[in-house]
């Protein structure tokens, strides 16, 4: 166990997926609302990649860095690396989403439902979702939209047309309320100029032009919020600040983990598709946001830290 009379010390082990450094921070941001924290990170370079982690040359850099009392990762290229770094510095390792390597190996693994482990796992806590770094708002309205755009992925089709055909009714049904637009890495070139063509209402700003924290501030004061179906980061954001979401609609694939996590949403009410929406269903917000990285942080020290009360930051 830690040493309850200084600050845990946590490597946050990190790959170059902007989504997988998203759940790490954010776990770590929700610990450190709770606990003082010393958050050190580790950037998994060629040299760290997969078994060279193993190497002591390759790890002799890190050895300027305190020991830590927790290791954080997530995605393929940190799996080895954690536990590398616990077998040469120590701590406990914890691995965010379904890992490649056996479950048994980490000592916790936080795992969204989807992936059907189950919870007789002494070492898995599983999640809605997966975790990112948004806080419930206190300050949503429903005269502001945010319009979130993905693109080709292996889970969905894509169809510029249909996509703009459904926010076509989007933006015209809804004309009260202020839609602003943005893209994502993955969303083809040829919708944007479709858009340019389409003289649809709406100030789209590209991925591109849009800081890292464009997104998070942009859901922090929008009420309404559409999401194309394969984006899931971005619709388990939006559920967490506290949106009244909805899904528009691609045909599916095949019936992947993102395909069921879709459904799953619009079965337990929490989104709601867009030909719902357009045969009259109205968008409504959950009965309370998702607060998955704060449970999870809940539960990591539960676990690893023996007197969370005498690190608990003062109020």
């Amino acid at each position: 166990m830690p040493d309850s009379t200084k600050s845990p010390v946590i490597w946050r082990v990190l790959d170059d997926r902007p989504g997988h450094r998203n759940q790490v921070l954010g776990l770590t941001d929700a610990i450190n609302r709770s606990l003082s924290v010393n958050c050190f990170d580790v950037v998994i370079t060629p040299e760290l990649r997969g078994h060279r982690s193993l190497l002591p040359a390759a790890v002799r850099q890190l050895h300027q860095l305190p020991p830590p009392d927790l290791l954080i990762g997530a995605g393929h290229r940190t799996h080895l690396p954690l536990l590398a770094f616990r077998h040469y510095f120590g701590g406990r390792a914890v691995v965010l989403m379904k890992p490649t390597i056996p479950l048994a190996t980490f000592d916790l693994a936080i795992v969204p439902s989807v992936h059907n482990i189950g919870r007789s796992r002494s070492n898995v806590f599983l999640t809605e979702g997966p975790l990112n770094r948004i806080r419930p708002s206190q300050s949503l309205s429903d005269s502001n939209g945010l319009i979130l755009i993905g693109g080709q992925s292996e889970h969905f089709g894509w169809s510029d047309q249909e996509v703009l055909d459904q926010l076509a009714a989007i933006l015209t049904r809804d004309d009260g309320v202020c839609w602003t637009l943005t893209t994502s890495r993955r969303t083809p070139s040829s919708f944007l100029k479709a858009w340019r063509s389409s003289g649809l209402p709406g100030d789209l700003v590209p991925c591109e032009e849009t800081s890292a924290g464009w997104v998070p501030q942009m859901l922090q004061q929008s009420g309404r919020v559409w999401v194309t179906c394969e984006s899931m980061s971005m619709i388990y954001e939006a559920l967490t600040a506290g949106a009244a979401v909805g899904l528009i609609e691609l045909p599916r694939k095949r019936r992947s983990r993102v395909v069921q996590s879709a459904e799953g949403l619009i079965r337990n009410g929490l989104v709601t598709p867009w030909s719902a929406w357009r045969d009259g269903r109205e968008l409504t917000s959950p009965s309370s946001p998702l607060c998955e990285t704060d449970r999870c942080a809940e539960e990591v020290i539960r676990r690893f830290f023996a007197e969370p009360a005498v690190l608990r930051k003062a109020a």
